[in-house]
């Protein structure tokens, strides 16, 4: 499995700068091992109001139960949602804050 470099910034700021791709090859390593995180740390952008409003949500543990919902959590655009899905599973995988 992929181990993840917190030193790595660069990959950070790529991805900051084109959350969409395409990615790079050692970023596209670190994005599918940020998603195979444990299902406590599964984060994930939800669209709540279509082309107007994105939260940050955790997926459920259980299947059937509700996404949680981070509080403070929400955007206007798509991206923004994604690049804090980004540093919330860096943070889980890493122990390392992004804010």
């Amino acid at each position: 499995m992929y181990e993840i470099d917190p030193t790595r910034t660069d990959l950070i700021k790529a991805f900051d700068e084109n959350p969409n791709g395409p990615h790079g090859h050692e970023l596209t390593l670190l994005l599918n091992r940020l998603r195979l995180g444990p299902f406590e740390e599964r984060f994930i952008p939800v669209c709540t109001k279509p082309g107007h409003e994105w939260k940050v949500g955790r997926m459920p543990t259980e299947r059937g139960r509700p996404i949680e919902f981070i509080d403070g959590a929400v955007f206007d655009n798509p991206d923004d949602a994604t690049r804090k899905v980004f540093r919330l599973r860096w943070q889980a995988a890493t122990g390392r804050d992004l804010s």
